[in-house]
């Protein structure tokens, strides 16, 4: 066999591969129209905050929910309070440690359908250098060529280091923090 079969043989199966291959399609995150939010409460008083900057990059095929790839990474920088004071200390080591820590990451690992638009995402979520498993319900409603996922789901701000010292004191702050989402894509196929 010369040289020229064996190229086109290659050519030929490497198609044939991808031909056979699961496609996943690649959707696009809406920044202006997204948001992440967090609230905890400090001294039993809610305070609410949100993340200014975070990208994701989303594998999602509605019909086959089991092989999604979802991974969001999220500028702990970018975080307020809107007080100019409290966002001034929210990157220090105490807090988010942000030039040691500058991203928060979630990795999915499995997501599961619960119907109506409904699905269970559970995954890593690192910060500040510990990872905690969790799960996130996830609702998904599609208007046009748009797709909204929202949820919301608690960490505990602790297990992840965040408000360390004196600020460890949870009649201070809450070791509760509600995060909530609102994520606006492109390229999802109908639900």
């Amino acid at each position: 066999m010369s040289i020229r079969s064996l190229s086109r043989l290659s050519l030929a199966a490497s198609l044939a591969l991808l031909a056979a291959a699961p496609a996943l399609a690649q959707q696009q995150l809406v920044p202006a129209e997204s948001s992440i939010h967090f609230v905890s409460r400090q001294m039993g008083v809610p305070v609410e905050g949100h993340f200014g900057k975070f990208s994701a990059q989303v594998a999602f095929d509605p019909a086959k929910p089991e092989a999604a790839r979802i991974n969001f990474a999220v500028d702990t920088g970018s975080a307020t309070l809107g007080v100019k004071e409290t966002d001034a200390e929210l990157p220090k080591p105490i807090w988010f440690n942000t030039p040691k820590f500058p991203q928060a990451t979630f990795q999915s690992k499995s997501v599961k359908a619960l119907g109506g638009g409904k699905f269970e995402v559970a995954g890593q979520l690192a910060i500040k250098g510990q990872s905690q498993g969790v799960v996130v319900p996830v609702q998904l409603v599609q208007s046009g060529a748009k797709t909204t996922a929202s949820g919301q789901f608690v960490i505990k701000r602790l297990a992840y280091k965040i408000g360390e010292e004196e600020w460890a004191d949870t009649s201070m702050v809450a070791d509760e923090v509600q995060v909530r989402f609102k994520l606006v894509l492109t390229g999802v196929g109908k639900i």
